[in-house]
């Protein structure tokens, strides 16, 4: 522990001279640093997908520096510092797992989720279990944690199967819709079936902005063998046809 708490001092003490004599340290805010965070957490991200390890290591060492920097800020103006940062989710942690801090009992890992949630609703200045979830998310990300959410009070389906009824009777709304064609309704059930699908993964243990973003990157590793067999070729992708791309495609797929 003494080796952990002399790394963690030797970073503060380096945020301080960064922050008393870097030009560009010294110029940041909590706005100019968000955009960066956000992008750290992003490349955290990533190495989590790519099972990149030592990467995992480096982007944590990046959002640490990112979480210090903005304690210092808030030293600065004597709004808050490190000590308050730390006690804060320190504070939190027991209040929220009274299982381990308390008498409460618990029998599974979903019981520790639904308290946790239960907890929250009691704390200053929420009036809805809702509250936690950031505006900011994306879409894909923010449905999911809004049903994990209401799922922990009691509102959720019981059983896989009738998520996957509410999934098909999307589909047939939308099919409707296209029939229809009304582009404010096909949008609105475009997200309803999108919604359910969020709902269906959750229920069959897939997180779906995993699951996206890793056919992102199959895609974009399959598409690029395309590029690159056709410039072998000395061609370009206009001057292909789609079945000569498509045989690109399979070989791709098979060499993987």
């Amino acid at each position: 522990m003494k080796e952990k708490l002399a790394s963690f001092e030797k970073l503060l003490s380096i945020m301080d001279d960064l922050r008393a004599q870097c030009p560009w340290d010294k110029k940041q805010t909590f706005d100019t640093l968000r955009y960066l965070t956000i992008e750290e957490t992003y490349e955290l991200s990533d190495a989590i997908l790519e099972k990149d390890i030592d990467g995992i290591k480096k982007e944590l060492g990046d959002l640490m520096l990112h979480l210090v920097f903005y304690a210092k800020l808030g030293s600065e103006t004597g709004d808050f510092d490190i000590k308050d940062v730390l006690d804060g989710i320190s504070a939190k942690l027991i209040n929220r797992h009274p299982h381990i801090y308390g008498d409460v009992k618990v029998a599974s890992a979903e019981d520790v989720k639904s308290n946790w949630e239960k907890i929250k609703l009691t704390e200053k200045g929420r009036k809805s279990v809702l509250d936690g979830v950031p505006n900011s998310l994306p879409a894909m990300v923010k449905a999911y944690r809004m049903q994990e959410k209401v799922r922990g009070v009691g509102f959720d389906w019981e059983k896989t199967e009738q998520v996957w009824e509410k999934v098909n009777e999307e589909i047939a709304e939308l099919q409707q819709e296209v029939i229809d064609g009304d582009p404010e309704k096909m949008e609105k059930e475009f997200g309803d079936l999108l919604f359910s699908l969020v709902n269906y993964a959750r229920f069959i243990g897939v997180n779906p902005e995993d699951a996206l973003e890793r056919t992102n990157k199959k895609f974009i590793r399959r598409f690029q063998f395309i590029e690159e067999q056709t410039n072998q070729k000395g061609k370009n992708l206009k001057e292909m046809t789609l079945e000569e791309m498509d045989a690109f495609w399979d070989e791709a797929k098979k060499n993987e």
